[in-house]
């Protein structure tokens, strides 16, 4: 005879990455009475808004990379698996994971999108983009080996090649990217080489819209390209990439292709939805965006399986504004503290007002000193504005030591110019002679 008073099994959240909406939704879960399981590719949560300076030598990638299950070891209700999810069955409601099948009752996914090349995946291998830390160490790397490769070349066009660093995509993190390599070359480096100036670098920033930093409103957009040409950058816009081929950028301009010698060509300009947003199509009948980011519903669950919400990047949420909401962290915080509360909510039979998201501000970073803030109300830059970068940065690091670790390092970076993580690691350009060897053929160069 079964005991009336037993208790029911514990209703099952499965969710599946662990960035910023991933995380804030089992902190915000970690003392319901759920069970949790959050899953993700690596055993870290990854703070990606500063991703861009462990790739220019700033920070390491200890700095900003916190222990998933450090940060939620207090949350007795959660457990943290380092594996990845390829399937999921909705009839039985369970997430495939690589050899093994996990039950849900709820199913959050919050996957995060990676770089698009707008069909020229072929270009990765020469542009890389900036989402993981093997993205920013391999962005480091190549960097800082221009800067070497540059010192033992004799030729003159060569070695303009060789200090020449094209960035390609002018919102937040193109520009925080082409200011930080231009500190590097005007300030930072200025005195460690020998046989080169490296004042003389050229720091591009090519942009296809009509101005950097098209979310933001145009006057904080101009001012942005102000700072970054007072830094030394040389902003582009109206301009198109139409092919990477070796060291050579061709780009269109008012029609007429010209080429631009680099090495280092890094790329900004766009993403797209990771593959869990086609798994998500093809189980469920989920609509996808033209760069595969899912349809959601008012509530962030799917209209056609309200127990499966999408949140953070992968998620497209159109009932807000004029345009989707953007893809920055405080959305994904929102969404997932959003996502938790209502699954508590749904556990006592009531529910919540369809998610409005609070927009507090942007804050776009251009160099040291140098930033701009649109907080709605009121819009700035400067000094001012780069103060408030710091703190709403550092706030939002997820563990203490991080904060203390950063907040000491950006302090003797301020005072000295000095970067502690300026160092090569990996397959480094010595041992690819084809790169040395590679002609800068007859094209005619574009002239900046």
């Amino acid at each position: 005879m079964v005991d009336a008073t037993e208790s029911q099994p514990m209703h099952r959240v499965v969710i599946v990455g662990g960035g910023f909406g991933g995380l804030y939704t089992a902190k915000a879960l970690g003392r319901a009475p759920v069970d949790v399981t959050l899953i993700d590719k690596r055993n870290f949560h990854l703070f990606q808004p500063l991703l861009y300076q462990v790739a220019t030598g700033t920070l390491s990638p200890a700095d900003i990379s916190s222990p998933l299950r450090g940060i939620l070891n207090s949350s007795k209700n959660t457990q943290v698996l380092m594996d990845e999810v390829t399937n999921l069955d909705t009839q039985k409601q369970t997430v495939t994971l690589k050899g093994e099948e996990l039950a849900y009752d709820t199913l959050v996914v919050a996957t995060g999108v990676s770089h698009h090349y707008f069909g020229n995946d072929h270009w990765k291998q020469t542009a890389p983009g900036l989402k993981t830390i093997e993205d920013a160490l391999e962005m480091r790397r190549r960097i800082f080996m221009a800067f070497e490769a540059a010192e033992k070349e004799s030729d003159l066009e060569k070695r303009r090649a060789w200090l020449t660093f094209v960035v390609v995509g002018g919102g937040p993190t193109g520009v925080e990217l082409a200011g930080a390599i231009a500190e590097l070359a005007f300030k930072t480096l200025k005195s460690d080489f020998r046989n080169i100036d490296t004042t003389e670098a050229q720091v591009l920033l090519l942009e296809g819209l009509d101005r950097i930093l098209p979310p933001y409103p145009p006057e904080l957009s101009a001012k942005a390209e102000a700072s970054l040409t007072r830094l030394g950058v040389t902003v582009e816009t109206s301009v198109l990439v139409t092919n990477i081929d070796g060291n050579i950028v061709t780009v269109k301009r008012d029609g007429q292709e010209e080429y631009i010698p680099a090495h280092t060509v890094l790329w900004a300009a766009g993403v797209k939805a990771s593959a869990m947003g086609q798994v998500l199509a093809e189980r469920t009948g989920a609509t996808l965006d033209r760069v595969g980011r899912v349809m959601v519903e008012p509530d962030l669950s799917l209209a056609t399986h309200p127990n499966i919400f999408i949140i953070g990047d992968l998620a497209n949420f159109p009932h807000q504004g004029d345009r989707p909401l953007p893809g920055v962290a405080p959305v994904a915080m929102q969404e997932g503290e959003y996502v938790a509360k209502l699954i508590k909510q749904r556990l006592v039979g009531q529910t919540l007002a369809p998610f409005v998201y609070q927009d507090f501000g942007s804050l776009a970073v251009i160099g040291q000193n140098e930033a701009v803030v649109d907080l709605g109300f009121v819009r700035f830059d400067g000094l001012l504005a780069w103060f408030l970068w710091v703190f709403a940065h550092i706030y939002f690091l997820i563990e203490f030591d991080n904060k203390l670790i950063v907040l000491l390092q950006w302090g003797w970076n301020y005072f000295t110019r000095k970067r502690g993580a300026r160092i090569i690691t990996g397959e480094g350009l010595l041992n690819d002679e084809s790169l040395y060897e590679a002609p800068l053929n007859d094209r005619a160069p574009v002239k900046v």
